[in-house]
């Protein structure tokens, strides 16, 4: 066997149109649920298209008007949309369809200057008109209504719809517009206002029509006449005729409400006054000491309006939010209220830590807590902790800054030192922690091309009173490491069955030389990682004994665990923990751990004397190993040596005790 070596749909993309392609049908029913998904994307750019109105009020309604209308009337696939040369597989053709639709309404009633006989819905007694923004959004609002109705178009396409200037041409001419080319013309000539070209402004508020403001018309006058309750049903009936839609009953989402329409379940998880926090003493009497029972710490625990800021980002983060996830953890917004574990300022950033039982997730922005006010100084960050003890909840990574990562403890930690996984015989530093619960900055993992100093940190703590490791009684506290996520991953030594804390001289010395192939694990979601050594065997020639060890990673998924087999030669003069090989490495499955402890790997070996040797070894169930292919050879028990020849192949396969039988990992 020859030796290995260690490794180191959204709507603003969719596709044009053309007229010049050919047919496919899209059903109307599909065409219906693009448009209840899609609907305040397509009233907003109805809204942008449509020419200005005597009233704000007038125009939303009639951007409303012209997305309902859009719609197919006809049941079945009748509506076609033209083929989309180049598109995206993942691009919804129903929203496409309904784009074009309503692009082509909203130009005609531009032509008419939406006057009748363009009816449009009323709302007796009330005006209803979009939020008001700043002077750039008006600035920006009156260039657009000195522009063409074409022109409007092809800027709202290329500008909020994100389209090229080939695909907005394509889709200006499916829409009926007689010359494409000078719309576009005229849509770059424009004088508009900072920001108008990065939809920071063409998606504020000014320019949504469904989040409106109400104020009476005539109110004495109905006071007077007694037609309040008259007004309001008329209110309630529009309101509906506005939410409902053509077909049969509300779509393919049953009974639910539009996806723009106000849950009370997710407005609780947005308010901070609902938000669960923890007592400084519910640790000591919890049944299983996890995230749920840290108490919430930092300075800015009482500022509402960060906490209501970061709930609103991680429920809507904007499209220049950065947001991380470990595999496996999904980003949508919190069920109901999370629990708080920190906010207060880290270094240049202001942090926030919310625990919902299933995630941490970190929300971070500039120290002036409001970035540049674009978005871009927040980030959102995910990982998933469900199912966590005090083995796994003793930190939480809270800042990343030059190489240097702070940590928040656990409320029973007492004690955080640090040390180098290459240098076992070194003394650990003290790392100093705050009474907010932060630790000093300590150094990160570096590059696997520069694998001189492996950080790590041991916990050490107490839970019921009792002092020790984490949990209680256990000396050598926990040992963590930093693997590029919220959650360090947790080092132990043992059998797979009864893994431990890594305290011994042996446990020390196989991290020692295991420690660089820790960074093939970055950013999986790594919960814990085992090593321990199944085999040793006396090498040929008499030099020395080499340790085989296996070393599996477990996942806070479930899934996507690893395991690497190592061959470990007895290390040259001056290197006393020189990183082993690594034989075999196996992506999924259960080698290595409890569900499959049995182990069996082989390398090609080169003694001193330059002879090639086929070396193989098995964990203790396995009592007989043999090689087959371009190495053939047996041998009774778990250790096999026989000559090879230099980049020979070899087959092996094991027998067990009991019956059965073990491939080499792979």
């Amino acid at each position: 066997m020859e030796q290995q070596h260690a490794v180191t749909p959204r709507p603003d993309r969719a596709s044009p149109v053309g007229p010049a392609d050919e047919v496919e049908p899209i059903d109307v029913e599909q065409a219906e649920a693009a448009l209840v998904e899609h609907y305040p994307r397509l009233a907003r750019l109805a809204y942008l298209v449509l020419p200005p109105a005597p009233t704000r009020g007038r125009r939303v309604l009639a951007a409303h008007a012209a997305v309902q209308r859009a719609l197919p009337r006809r049941p079945g696939p009748t509506a076609t949309l033209p083929a989309q040369r180049g598109a995206d597989p993942a691009v919804d053709p129903g929203y496409a369809l309904m784009r074009l639709r309503v692009l082509k309404t909203a130009l005609t009633a531009g032509r008419r200057r939406l006057r009748p006989p363009t009816p449009l819905p009323q709302v007796w007694g009330l005006r209803l008109f979009p939020r008001s923004g700043g002077a750039d959004e008006l600035a920006l609002d009156q260039a657009l209504s000195a522009l063409s109705g074409p022109a409007r178009a092809a800027f709202v396409l290329r500008d909020l719809e994100r389209l090229s200037v080939q695909e907005t041409r394509r889709v200006l001419e499916a829409a009926g517009v007689a010359d494409a080319r000078e719309a576009l013309a005229e849509a770059d000539g424009a004088v508009l206002p900072a920001g108008s070209r990065d939809r920071a402004l063409l998606e504020s508020v000014e320019f949504d029509p469904c989040a409106l403001q109400a104020r009476p018309t005539d109110l004495i006058r109905r006071r007077q006449n007694g037609r309040a309750a008259l007004a309001a049903g008329a209110a309630v009936l529009v309101c509906g005729a506005l939410l409902g839609l053509p077909g049969q009953g509300w779509g393919p989402y049953g009974a639910a409400a539009p996806p723009y329409a106000r849950n009370a379940a997710v407005e609780a998880a947005l308010d901070p006054g609902r938000l669960a926090v923890s007592s400084a003493t519910a640790w000591k009497t919890a049944a299983r000491p996890d995230f749920s029972v840290w108490p919430a710490r930092g300075d800015r625990t009482g500022d509402r309006a960060l906490l209501r800021r970061a709930l609103a980002v991680w429920a809507r983060p904007g499209a220049r939010v950065p947001v991380t996830a470990t595999p496996g953890t999904p980003v949508g917004p919190a069920a109901g209220p999370p629990q708080l574990l920190f906010a207060g300022v880290v270094d240049h950033a202001v942090v926030v830590l919310f625990h919902d039982g299933l995630r941490v997730v970190r929300y971070a922005e500039a120290t002036d807590g409001q970035g540049r006010g674009d978005g871009s100084g927040a980030s959102l960050d995910f990982a998933r902790t469900d199912d966590a003890t005090a083995d796994s909840a003793g930190l939480l990574v809270v800042n990343r800054t030059e190489g240097n990562v702070r940590y928040l403890t656990a409320p029973w930690v007492t004690s955080v030192r640090l040390v180098d996984l290459l240098k076992p015989d070194a003394a650990a530093q003290s790392v100093a922690v705050g009474a907010d619960g932060l630790t000093s900055p300590v150094p990160a993992p570096r590059t696997p091309e520069e694998c001189t100093r492996w950080p790590a940190l041991r916990v050490g703590g107490h839970l019921d009173g009792q002092p020790g490791g984490v949990p209680g009684g256990r000396s050598a506290g926990e040992l963590l490491t930093d693997l590029g996520e919220l959650t360090p991953a947790r080092l132990t030594y043992g059998p797979p069955g009864s893994p431990g804390a890594v305290s011994g001289t042996a446990g020390r010395t196989a991290w020692a030389r295991t420690a660089c192939q820790l960074p093939a694990l970055r950013s999986q979601g790594v919960r814990t990682v085992n090593t321990w050594r199944f085999a040793e065997q006396p090498l040929p020639g008499g030099a020395g004994v080499a340790d085989w060890l296996c070393t599996r990673a477990e996942t806070w998924r479930g899934a996507g665990g690893g395991a690497l087999a190592q061959f470990q030669a007895p290390s040259p003069s001056g290197q006393p923990y020189a990183t082993g090989s690594v034989t075999a490495r196996s992506g999924s499955g259960t080698a290595c751990g409890p569900r499959e402890p049995r182990v069996l790997s082989g390398v090609l070996w080169k003694s001193a004397g330059g002879r090639w040797w086929l070396l193989a070894a098995g964990s203790d169930r396995v009592t007989s190993i043999g090689a087959s292919g371009g190495v053939r050879g047996h041998a009774s028990g778990r250790l096999l040596a026989v000559p090879a020849a230099a980049g020979a192949h070899a087959d092996l396969k094991g027998t067990v005790a009991g019956g059965g039988t073990v491939r080499a990992l792979r």
